[in-house]
């Protein structure tokens, strides 16, 4: 089986599961969040004031984030030695139960920090004000394009785009637009994901809403499924299950922008290049952020880590952990990187306050037209 043992594990880390439990609202509720979604929290900044003599030993704080993540080896344990802070790794099942559980506990809450929290659940919890603003040290070395909240009560970490992939040498003829997974020469030969179950899946649905529009991504659909799509609950069952990379037989799946690094990277038997490749207009841009959890009682401890997070040495440790790329714009790239990330990419991208929301409403229009 190609590549399975090592690549499945790297990339169930880059697959968090999207939920929409404890999040049901009517479409007014939604609406109205949207609009508050980016306005003035009227919260003081946490102020990172310690002094040089200042002694942190002893001090613990919880960082909470989904299940799949994978802490670089020894990061933590070297902020520790440079902080005194012992950080406790506390992990949820998923992104949308990690932020439905600190709704839940807004002010009071069970952890002092996330990282996880993305663009399509962003609004959800700053309409709900969970997090404290803070600007860390290191935001002049931030992506200015990533820097979403104007209040800075989240902080981006990385970034990663969700894109169609394909293997090269069992699709044919190469697919250059995503205009062509409807064509009958590739009937039968994609399959993707459900966007209330997986957050891959979720990212392609958007991509066809930005591509298509509000008018025209119901008739995509419709045509996917006129061409034999195949539909998996998550990016797991789909890459090592119906795509040829887990001797599947189809050849096209929803993966992400860096499988074919992984692919590269993890080959038994070296290779000049990556087996698979990306479809350039499929793609759907997904930013991570961290942020203080609003009623720590360990605010200076938490702007700290937050700093760290986001420092050049944990944000070059992070594409060849968790295959995603840094949001420090200083941070260089490990060489398989830089030798096979596509530059070709313009990816799609829906402001956070469309998607919170419309996402109940896109999706129950998904289902009606692939699943019934």
């Amino acid at each position: 089986m190609r590549y399975k043992s090592l690549l499945q594990i790297i990339f169930v880390v880059s697959c968090f599961l999207f939920t929409t439990i404890g999040f049901a609202c009517s479409n007014d509720d939604q609406s109205q969040n949207a609009n508050e979604c980016f306005e003035d929290p009227d919260l003081p900044l946490v102020e990172k004031s310690v002094s040089a003599d200042s002694d942190l030993s002893g001090v613990s704080i919880d960082l909470v984030t989904y299940d799949a993540f994978l802490p670089p080896e020894g990061a933590f344990e070297s902020f520790t030695a440079e902080t005194g802070i012992q950080v406790n790794l506390l992990q949820s099942a998923d992104t949308g139960t990690m932020v439905s559980q600190s709704v839940l506990t807004s002010g009071d809450p069970v952890a002092d920090v996330m990282f996880g929290i993305d663009n399509t659940f962003l609004c959800r919890g700053l309409t709900n004000d969970i997090f404290h603003p803070y600007i860390p040290s290191t935001v002049e070395q931030l992506s200015s394009e990533l820097l979403l909240d104007p209040y800075h009560r989240v902080t981006p970490v990385d970034y990663g785009d969700i894109c169609v992939n394909y293997w090269i040498d069992e699709v044919g003829e190469e697919p250059s637009t995503i205009t062509q997974l409807t064509s009958s020469e590739y009937s039968g030969e994609f399959v993707t994901q459900n966007p209330e179950t997986s957050a891959p899946g979720m990212g392609f649905l958007l991509a066809t809403i930005a591509y298509f529009g509000e008018e025209g991504w119901q008739d995509f659909w419709r045509d996917l499924r006129e061409n034999d799509v195949g539909i998996e609950s998550g990016w797991t069952e789909s890459y090592y299950g119906d795509f040829i990379a887990g001797e599947g037989d189809r050849a096209i799946v929803t993966s992400y922008l860096t499988s074919p690094i992984a692919e590269f990277i993890y080959a038994p038997e070296p290779l000049e290049t990556p087996p698979t490749a990306v479809i350039a207009d499929s793609c759907f841009r997904s930013v991570e952020f961290v942020g203080i959890l609003r009623g720590t009682d360990q605010p200076i401890a938490s702007a700290m880590l937050v700093d760290f997070l986001t420092s050049t040495y944990f944000q070059e440790l992070l594409p060849g952990t968790n295959f995603v790329l840094p949001a420090n714009s200083e941070a260089v790239l490990p060489d398989a990187f830089q030798d096979f990330l596509p530059t070709d990419i313009d990816p799609a991208t829906l402001p956070p306050e469309e998607i919170d929301a419309s996402r109940d409403q896109w999706t129950e229009q998904w289902t009606q037209i692939v699943l019934r």
